[in-house]
């Protein structure tokens, strides 16, 4: 049901992949209003229908409150664990478990679109996110449940869909330089002399007018690592 822009990492890339994760995604995202279903989502079962009784700027209004941080209790159909297996696996087996609500932020809603029973609109959020979930919330806001009906990922940090091709299509000329997933990180050179002791591990004193995680290079320009700045100097998170 989901589709869109899916970033895959291949090789030494796979070390880093982590940092996408935790990146902002937006999505392009469609709720169907008046369905309820087990998975909060096109793919379950119809819990529940009832009818909407709302106009489209009441609608429009519930699902703006939904911008800025927030308390989102995931779905009972999803791949977090609860004591080491996943939630689906659960729910699948008739069991029903909670996990505690996570923070999350929605950093814009735009172009919303409402044909009732159908809300579409893009969103714009933080790792965690799960849309299926304000598709559930905005149904219960309505009092006639809702569920996600279809989801498009249109961008993830600095990648975009409108730069992707599809997978039967790509060719080894599509690949792009490890670095360049990180072009809006700033960068540090590390000396010759304490190279060694960088890629070892160790912290090396280098005079850092910046702070967060940056790309570090070697004196030749090659980049080595994604390091940060701590008390003891800077040191290597990700080596290449």
């Amino acid at each position: 049901m989901a589709t869109g822009l899916l970033i895959l990492a291949i090789n030494r890339g796979t070390k880093f992949s982590s940092l996408l994760l935790n990146s902002y995604k937006s999505y392009a995202a469609e709720i169907t209003l008046g369905i309820q279903t087990d998975t909060d989502d096109a793919e379950g079962e119809t819990i529940f229908s009832k009818p909407i009784n709302h106009s489209d700027d009441e609608i429009r209004k519930l699902l703006l409150s939904f911008l800025g941080e927030s308390q989102q209790q995931p779905p009972i159909y999803s791949a977090l664990k609860v004591k080491g297996k996943p939630m689906y696996k659960y729910a699948r087996e008739g069991i029903m478990v909670e996990k505690e609500p996570r923070t999350i932020s929605i950093k814009s809603i735009e172009n919303i679109f409402i044909q009732s029973p159908i809300v579409s609109f893009d969103v714009d959020c933080s790792k965690g996110t799960y849309i299926r979930s304000i598709a559930r919330d905005l149904g219960a806001k309505l009092s006639c449940g809702g569920h996600l009906s279809a989801l498009s990922r249109l961008t993830q940090q600095d990648f975009s869909i409108k730069d992707a091709k599809k997978i039967d299509e790509i060719t080894e000329l599509d690949i792009i330089p490890l670095e360049a997933a990180f072009n809006h990180l700033e960068s540090v050179k590390i000396p010759a002399d304490q190279l060694k002791s960088f890629v070892n591990g160790s912290a090396v004193n280098i005079e850092l007018s910046k702070e967060g995680l940056l790309r570090a290079y070697n004196s030749s320009d090659e980049f080595i690592a994604l390091g940060r700045n701590s008390a003891e100097g800077f040191k290597h998170e990700y080596l290449v």
